[in-house]
């Protein structure tokens, strides 16, 4: 029987070469890992606490944001109403809605969204970060990953 003909052994060969291509270190790819981010020095996500609140702030390295591919954008002000990117959406584990700012270069920070309605492509908000706040379009998934530490 051939890996294609057993579905959960063509999702586990999907995940291998998944974790092969996004982290290159995983021992299932034949290379082994090297000394944890932590003990080197070259972490590429630091993750700070935002006083005050349940979210972090996550820093990347230049070559970090690369590899996810990230993409900006703003928050618009259409007819006096926010707008974003449906791409810009992420979910959290109890369904509350957020975008990741970006406040600054290679930093991010998730903040809260209300969502009055979505009209693909774009997400009109009742309540967000102010018109023009640069915003992650493009890999926030992979930001609030990184953010809750999923990996581990």
């Amino acid at each position: 029987m051939t890996t294609a003909n057993v579905p959960w052994k063509r999702h586990l060969s999907g995940a291998m070469v998944m974790a092969c291509l996004i982290g290159g270190t995983v021992t299932a790819c034949g290379k082994a890992p090297e000394t944890a981010p932590a003990a080197t020095g070259l972490e590429a996500a630091i993750l700070e606490e935002v006083e005050g609140q349940d979210v972090s702030r996550i820093t990347l390295t230049q070559k970090a944001t690369e590899r996810l591919g990230l993409a900006t954008g703003a928050v618009e002000n259409i007819e006096g109403k926010l707008h974003v990117p449906y791409s810009a959406l992420i979910y959290d584990a109890s369904g509350g809605t957020w975008v990741y700012t970006n406040p600054e270069p290679l930093v991010f920070v998730r903040a809260p969204v209300s969502v009055e309605r979505i009209e693909a492509p774009t997400v009109k908000l009742a309540s967000g970060p102010q018109p023009g706040t640069p915003i992650v379009t493009v890999g926030a998934a992979e930001l609030l990953g990184a953010e809750l530490d999923t990996a581990h």
